[in-house]
């Protein structure tokens, strides 16, 4: 969850025969001069159609909230299926650019690593992601048959094995905190402190933002909304802990600016990946946001980051 502008991505499509067009949004029709355009989302200044926005995100936010009130184990379901779709939408895409992606093997290695963390924790999540790396490897090299040489077997199976760390591996930290003492407000932390993050980010970057952060990989960016973010988000922190966790103020302290920081960086890492494949958004489905890969490129960093943080101190 970023706090720089969102749009429109291409069209779905089959990830085994990806479309073409996926070199960013279509230009919409322009109105004639001095006219708005009344077919056009009304956007915010930071370029968001802002209530869709507002309205998805309570949604996904309220649904996330009941779950883990009163169906934790349904929480491994939300994310396997948010994660499948992922994987979809980011293979689409790699796919579009050029990198011959092992689809099938990250679908299924995946879910396997999600759902090995259920009865097996983190040895279950290692064995499953080492298992489905050698199964990538195998994959890649017998792509063409046993006859011909795969082409650039280094750079898809690389690209390959990154997409399965970046998503499966680091979302199934989000679902292993579910099994520890607390686990549902852990979950919740997460969730509560990326989004005072976000917000705190958003304003301040729209109302004061003047210095770009990093303007070569996100320019909307500005150091004045990670000083947003980094505010709102350590007093989330600090508010979580404290009445969701029932445990003392200095751990808010510690786990907000670590997470606000990571958060940031997971949110340039798709910024790049973005730019490197030359489109705005990873998927279309969430209105005002783009994909559920552009909704999870702060979370996923930040899973890990809670689950480390509150499994060293408390």
């Amino acid at each position: 969850m970023s706090h720089e502008s969102s749009g429109t991505g291409g069209t779905p499509g089959d990830p085994e025969s990806p479309d073409s067009a996926t070199s960013g949004p279509a230009t919409p029709d322009t109105a004639p001069p001095g006219e708005p355009d009344a077919a056009a989302p009304r956007k915010s200044r930071a370029g968001r159609d802002l209530p869709a926005a507002i309205g998805v995100g309570l949604t996904l936010g309220v649904s996330i909230i009941l779950i883990l009130l009163f169906a934790p184990w349904v929480w491994y379901i939300v994310v396997s299926v948010a994660f499948a779709i992922a994987t979809w939408e980011v293979t689409k895409r790699l796919r579009s650019g050029g990198h011959d992606v092992a689809f099938w093997p990250l679908l299924v290695g995946g879910q396997a690593i999600i759902w090995c963390s259920w009865p097996w924790g983190t040895t279950g999540v290692l064995v499953a992601f080492v298992a489905t790396v050698l199964v990538i490897m195998v994959w890649k090299l017998l792509a063409q048959g046993i006859t011909r040489a795969p082409e650039n077997y280094l750079r898809n199976l690389s690209a390959s094995v990154f997409v399965l760390a970046w998503l499966p591996l680091l979302a199934s930290f989000g679902v292993l905190m579910v099994h520890q003492d607390h686990g549902a407000a852990r979950v919740a932390t997460l969730m509560i402190v990326v989004v005072c993050s976000d917000v705190g980010g958003y304003a301040a970057g729209v109302l004061f933002g003047k210095h770009p952060m990093a303007p070569a990989i996100s320019p909307k960016k500005s150091w004045e909304g990670l000083a947003g973010s980094l505010v709102v988000g350590t007093a989330g922190a600090v508010c979580t802990t404290m009445f969701l966790l029932d445990t003392q103020w200095w751990v808010g302290v510690i786990l907000g600016p670590v997470l606000v920081v990571c958060a940031t960086l997971g949110d340039l890492v798709e910024s790049q990946v973005k730019r490197d494949l030359d489109i705005k958004d990873m998927g279309t489905l969430l209105p005002g946001h783009g994909g559920i890969m552009d909704r999870l490129d702060s979370l996923l960093p930040s899973a890990f980051i809670v689950w480390a943080v509150l499994t060293a101190l408390l």
